[in-house]
């Protein structure tokens, strides 16, 4: 009788707290009972907020990464003019300064900025396509000497880099121009616009 009786009262607090705070009800197996688990919303609001950061890094290094890939060019070898290029007249009629942030391509259009990348030590360079290499030339760029320098291969005098475009915007007008067959080991495709929905001002006749 004692032992129905503290039952009965133990019951009747979990059930009153239970009532009060209904969304802390957790259900064992039938024939177990029922408790009441206390939780710190604080920790709860927490938890969301990591959520959501972490979700958002991870969106942002996607969108990077593909971003990156969107406009890869090309991939090889790099090589920088000698000294006595220097005053040289270039293909493009320019006269070529070592001093200048240029570079000498097999095939890209004159007048191309890309981003040169070294892929051992990820130092970068932005140089204009003023120049033209050979086409039987095993480099893929020719790089000034202050190109060369700020890519720290001036020792080496050959480091494999990546080239770059700007963006998707410079790769559609490269796949144009090569109207979609790029010559040698160069990466082009073209890509779609993403639809835009304008917004029609809501106009009211209350006439």
């Amino acid at each position: 009788m004692k032992d129905f009786k503290h039952k009965s009262k133990k019951e009747f607090q979990l059930r009153y707290r239970l009532a009060k705070h209904p969304a802390t009800e957790k259900r064992l197996p039938s024939g177990i009972g029922t408790f009441v688990e206390k939780r710190n919303p604080s920790v709860y609001f927490a938890m969301r907020v990591a959520f959501l950061f972490i979700f958002w890094v991870l969106l942002v290094f996607e969108g990077l990464a593909q971003q990156a890939d969107s406009v890869l060019v090309q991939t090889g070898t790099a090589s920088f003019y000698g000294r006595r290029f220097d005053g040289k007249m270039t293909a493009n009629g320019e006269i070529f300064s070592m001093d200048s942030l240029t570079a000498a391509h097999k095939y890209l259009p004159f007048d191309t900025w890309v981003k040169v990348t070294r892929v051992d030590t990820r130092d970068t360079v932005w140089v204009r396509i003023n120049d033209r290499l050979p086409r039987t030339s095993r480099r893929i760029i020719d790089l000034s000497r202050a190109a060369a320098r700020q890519l720290k291969m001036i020792d080496k005098g050959l480091a494999r880099v990546n080239l770059e475009l700007r963006s998707t915007m410079e790769m559609n007008e490269l796949y144009e121009f090569f109207e979609g067959e790029a010559p040698g080991t160069i990466r082009v495709r073209y890509f779609e616009e993403g639809i835009r929905f304008e917004k029609t001002p809501m106009v009211f006749d209350w006439e």
